[in-house]
Formats: structure tokens, sequence, C-alpha cells
């Protein structure tokens, strides 16, 4: 007789999280400043690495392997075959072709035929500042599959013109843009990082019943002058994290992942700073095990505006 898989007999009170992301050796980008976050919070964690690489492409060479859509669909075979494909939540972040896209939207198919409970988490990464860094073809792939299937979108400003073919040019243009995505699937929209009038904000919605108007709030974010990797995937992570602690209260959930978020970015600058390199000459890689605290137990300076 198997021993049982105690993940399953004895679930964490939190959830059991199916992560398919990239995958770097050295550093923090994808799954690396995922996966650790979401097991600080209290998750079993079980990772697909879309892609194993050295480490992430900002330096001048790298090396690895790209896991392909075939790959994908025999691990999750392999752990269905082994009735292992028992999820509280999905989350993917990067995904760099349709093929690869597509297999994804089968697994959340396939997840959700086992737990039709399923939350679905999707970071839609597909660009920044006007750039598109995925194939065009992947935009509308997001935009009529991907979205609707979704319980929680994290995307950037750029990202949520993309979804929603919307420009997003001040505060009532963002929370236009979270309506046109909850009236497309998803009850939790939280657009990450909305830069106007040359202040930076995070703008959540949540639509806690179709039909219904959504509760949505703005955070204050501090503009710090560096370029960091890895900080989408991990706010996204905490987002995930912090919302299914507070199911009915997005807000408050968007304070604790905005909150841990900055602590680390200033460990991490004060930290460069104090080896000598300038945080304004590349890009940083993040001071994710220095700020499990940060991460564990957050000091909330960051509070959530409700709009009327």
């Amino acid at each position: 007789m198997a021993p049982p898989i105690l993940s399953l007999a004895l679930p964490s009170e939190t959830g059991r999280v199916l992560s398919i992301q990239s995958h770097t050796v050295q550093g923090y980008v994808g799954n690396k400043s995922a996966v650790f976050p979401l097991q600080l919070l209290g998750y079993d964690v079980d990772p697909i690495n879309s892609v194993q690489f050295s480490n992430h492409t900002g330096y001048p060479t790298f090396k690895g392997q790209v896991l392909n859509g075939q790959q994908l669909c025999d691990l999750i075979e392999g752990l269905e075959a082994n009735d292992l494909l028992y999820y509280t939540h999905l989350l993917t972040g990067y995904i760099g072709s349709v093929s690869f896209l597509s297999t994804v939207l089968e697994v959340v198919n396939k997840l959700r035929s086992v737990n039709p409970k399923l939350i679905y988490v999707c970071d839609p990464v597909m660009g920044d500042e006007g750039k598109l860094y995925v194939p065009p073809e992947l935009v509308s792939v997001y935009r009529e599959k991907v979205v609707p299937v979704a319980s929680m979108l994290t995307p950037n400003q750029f990202e949520a013109e993309q979804l929603t073919g919307f420009r997003i040019e001040s505060e009532k243009d963002g929370r236009k843009a979270c309506n046109i995505l909850h009236a497309a699937g998803p009850s939790k929209v939280v657009i990450t990082s909305i830069s106007i009038d040359g202040n930076l904000l995070l703008i959540g919605s949540h639509q806690k019943e179709k039909g219904q108007l959504p509760e949505q709030f703005k955070i204050k974010i501090p503009k710090i002058p560096a370029y960091f990797t890895g900080t989408g995937d991990l706010m996204t992570a905490l987002l995930l994290g912090w919302s299914n602690k507070y199911p009915d209260n997005l807000g408050k959930a968007a304070e604790l992942a905005v909150s841990s978020l900055q602590a680390l970015l200033q460990r991490t600058l004060k930290d460069y700073k104090e080896a000598g390199h300038d945080p304004k000459s590349s890009s940083l890689e993040i001071r994710l095990i220095q700020s499990q605290d940060d991460i564990r137990n957050p000091e909330v300076n960051f509070k959530a505006e409700r709009y009327d």
C-alpha cells in the first residue's frame, strides 16, 4: 500500500498551487521569484519550469532549454496517472509561444475537471512601456481564450491596453479597463502599475457577483530610479497568496503585497549601493531570501484608497 500524499490527504489551510513559469539557475525571476514567497505564506507549490536558463536574458549571454507543449503535456499526464492533479490554484507568468499557451489552456480545463473551484491567477506577460516582448499573435490568444478562463489577472498598464484595445491615460481609464476585463471573465483584476502625470499607481478591482458594480481602489506607489528583474512575478505570487487569505478584501491583499515588494526593493537598492554599484546602471537582481520577514509579516506602509 503506497503511503498517502500528505499535501492531498492533509492539505495546508492555504492551498496547493501549480506554478507554470520560467526558471533560472542563478537569480530570481519566474518560478524562482514566485515559489519561495508562496511557500513562506504557507502554500504547497509545485513548479513546472517553462524554460530552464542559466540566468535571465538581461545578461550578455544565457544558455538553457525551453519546454515545449508536448513536454508540458507529458508532465501533466504523469501527475494525472498517479491522481496528483488536485490543485486549488494555477499560476502562470511569461509564456513565449502560442503552442505552449494553448497547452496551458488545456491544463486549465483538466485541473478544473478535477477541482471545479480552481482559482487561475494569470499574469499576462506580453510587454511593457509600449513594447511587446512576445510574438504579436499571443495577444489575441490571451484576449480571446485566456482572459475568459482566468479568475484573477495582473497586467501592467501596457498589457491591460493590449487586452482591452483601450488606451489608459487617466485613473478613470484604468478603472474602465478593469470593467472591460471583468465583463470578459475574471472577477479580480489588478493593474499592477499605471503611470499617470508622472505618478505611479496600482489599480485593483473586485467584481463579487457578475453584473454587479466592482469594488475598486488605488494604491500610490513610489517611483524608484532603478530597474529590477522578477518583480512582476513576485507581485503576482504575493497577490495570489494574500488574496486567498482575504478573499473578500482585495484592497487589503494588495496593501500587503505592495508593502512586501517595496520593502524588498528598498533592501535591494541599499545592498547594491553598499556593494559600490550604481543602481541606475543595470538591471538589479532582487534580494528575495534576505527579505523573507517582509514577505511573511509585512509592515503595511501603503494603503488602498477606495473609489466611490
